[in-house]
């Protein structure tokens, strides 16, 4: 999946595209609300209640990604290459970790 290169070049590339403390930041935020979103939408299925709070936390999840890109002036890796999607989680985690 990886193209037989590391977590490390992937993460490189990632955070080339992410200088902005804005863009940063808004990834930050928007990447758990996505991830939340995804979660509530699994569990929609058993709770109906909990679409509309799934959907919501999704558009401004994906609301604070693009606000990001238009500061930084660069589309979304994942425009080019959707293994990005899962790259922009795994970035996430280490600065979670960092901080």
């Amino acid at each position: 999946m990886l193209d037989g290169r590391p977590w490390s070049e992937w993460i490189d590339r990632y955070e080339r595209s992410h200088q902005h403390p804005l863009n940063r930041t808004c990834h930050l935020i928007g990447i758990p609300l996505i991830v939340i979103s995804v979660g509530a939408a699994a569990l929609a299925i058993w709770r109906p209640g909990l679409w509309a709070p799934a959907l919501g936390l999704f558009l401004a999840g994906w609301a604070f990604q693009f606000a990001g890109h238009a500061v930084e002036g660069t589309l979304p890796e994942f425009m080019g290459d959707p293994r990005f999607l899962l790259v922009g989680l795994r970035w996430w985690l280490g600065a979670i970790r960092r901080s």
